[in-house]
């Protein structure tokens, strides 16, 4: 069975990762997928070890998709990528603003080749303000979105950033939630629009539910931010495990599973409200019981009470572990360039139109020649575009 975006045609002249994993989401959902690179190619093939043209972060946002290298800097490069999306449905772009209006490649132009598509941009901090035409990267809006900020320090109040690339991932599904909606309207109107989405304005968009509840009832802000509670990280005599107690049951089990029963008649802790504003106390002491024995026995004795708890799992642990393994979440499949490599399968599971990985990543310009004569280049023409460097 095809995937639920079986039949839609997705140009993808996005780079690096926001763009590149949002359409790589979408293919796994059964898009074609046909990515425009310069000749050189993406420079996240060169990025994070592998060999020849594809490391794993390549493989990993790239999965599936078709590849054609261009020199856009040339008449005949831009022309191609306008009979190309005269044939498509999506075209996804995340140059700074205004580089793709000198390419003539903006939506205005492409309109009126194709009037229905739709035209996704992505940007680091929208068309407009200071900082429009900055260069940016993940920690630039890990800095300015206030996440560094939630994620700083307790004790020394130092800003510290998440060892991922979080911005870049909410941008990535944001565009692709965005697309997949685009497209449904479509469906409705017959209409196609252009999508604009910023990286900060995602970014923001995600933290605020719990990240500035302190700053949402205007005229009552700056409460003290939960963010600074000691995380729910407990160690025990052999290791790590989590466990959060929310509901007036759970914290009960909590209490229970601890043997430490006096707590449920202690004033901080007996209301959902005292607990948050006695958090510091709380974590405090439920961690120095959790030290007290293994990893293995408290997670038992959590269980059994009803609290949510799972051990704290290295990378490399999590491969094996027995949840993972239940969901056949990780698959394996073959690389011409890296061999055997893991994937994370997509997480929505379709009851009728099932998503699936595509295939490995392409080798740059694996499709070139396809891609052209599939939009009615002659044979001679395709020669010729290789000949001059237009084409790899």
């Amino acid at each position: 069975m095809a995937g639920p975006l079986s039949g839609f045609r997705i140009l993808d002249l996005s780079a690096v990762l926001s763009g590149p994993l949002a359409t790589m989401l979408l293919c796994d959902q059964g898009a074609e997928v046909i990515k425009v690179e310069p000749l050189a190619g993406d420079i996240v093939r060169q990025m994070g070890g592998g060999q020849a043209d594809t490391s794993p972060s390549f493989l990993s946002a790239n999965r599936g998709k078709k590849s054609i290298a261009l020199d856009l800097k040339t008449p005949e490069g831009v022309q191609i990528v306008k009979n190309i999306a005269a044939t498509a449905d999506v075209f996804v772009q995340n140059f700074r603003p205004g580089a793709i209006e000198r390419m003539g490649l903006d939506y205005e132009v492409l309109k009126q080749v194709k009037p229905d598509i739709v035209y996704c941009s992505i940007s680091g901090f929208g068309e407009d303000g200071p900082y429009a035409h900055k260069r940016v990267y993940d920690p630039v809006i890990q800095a300015l979105s206030g996440l560094a900020d939630i994620q700083r320090h307790r004790d020394t109040g130092r800003p510290q950033m998440i060892r991922t690339v979080i911005p870049d991932k909410t941008t990535a599904i944001t565009s692709a939630q965005a697309i997949t909606a685009a497209l449904l309207a479509r469906e409705r109107t017959g209409k196609g629009q252009h999508i604009k989405l910023a990286m900060l304005d995602a970014m923001i968009a995600l933290t605020w539910a719990e990240g500035m509840a302190g700053y949402t009832v205007v005229g009552d802000e700056c409460k003290p931010p939960p963010q600074l509670a000691p995380d729910l990280v407990y160690q025990t005599m052999d290791g790590y495990i989590t466990a959060g107690a929310v509901s007036n049951a759970e914290w009960e089990g909590m209490c229970r599973s601890l043997d430490r029963e006096s707590w449920l008649n202690d004033e901080r802790f007996n209301t959902p409200n005292g607990r948050i504003k006695n958090v510091d106390e709380r974590i405090t002491m439920t961690g120095a019981v959790i030290a007290t024995n293994t990893s293995e026995y408290w997670l038992k004795q959590l269980d059994d009470h009803g609290v949510p708890c799972a051990p704290v799992l290295s990378r490399k642990t999590l491969l094996d572990h027995e949840q993972i393994l239940a969901n056949q979440l990780i698959v394996e499949l073959d690389d011409d360039s890296l061999g055997r490599v893991r994937q994370a399968r997509p997480a929505a599971i379709f009851s009728e139109t099932p998503a699936k990985i595509q295939g490995s990543a392409p080798g740059l310009g694996e499709h070139s020649r396809s891609i052209l004569a599939n939009c009615g280049f002659e044979d001679s023409d395709i020669d010729r575009l290789y000949q001059s460097n237009v084409v790899r």
